[in-house]
């Protein structure tokens, strides 16, 4: 088993956000140490070194998977990411 890159998400983590990635065939994983997904250039998700999945939602929807998931925004590099 290869030893995962500096800085990447464990083995385990990452097959989780790539099984879920894969769920939408249109879409694909990108990045080498931070697992991504994009459209037209925009990153709307990512794995965290720590294996935190981020999303990027439109603000009302935002809201309405705050509150239904219990979760929060996201908080990367010591601060609060705006979307």
């Amino acid at each position: 088993m290869a030893k995962p890159a500096a800085g990447a998400p464990s083995p385990d983590k990452l097959a989780l956000y790539e099984k879920l990635v894969a769920t939408n065939p249109k879409e694909e994983c990108k990045g080498d140490t931070v697992p991504y997904t994009s459209l037209n250039g925009h990153m709307f998700s990512y794995l965290s070194k720590e294996g935190k999945l981020a999303l990027r939602l439109p603000p009302g929807e935002r809201e309405t998977f705050l509150k239904k998931y219990k979760a929060k925004l996201c908080e990367a590099y010591g601060r609060v990411q705006p979307e």
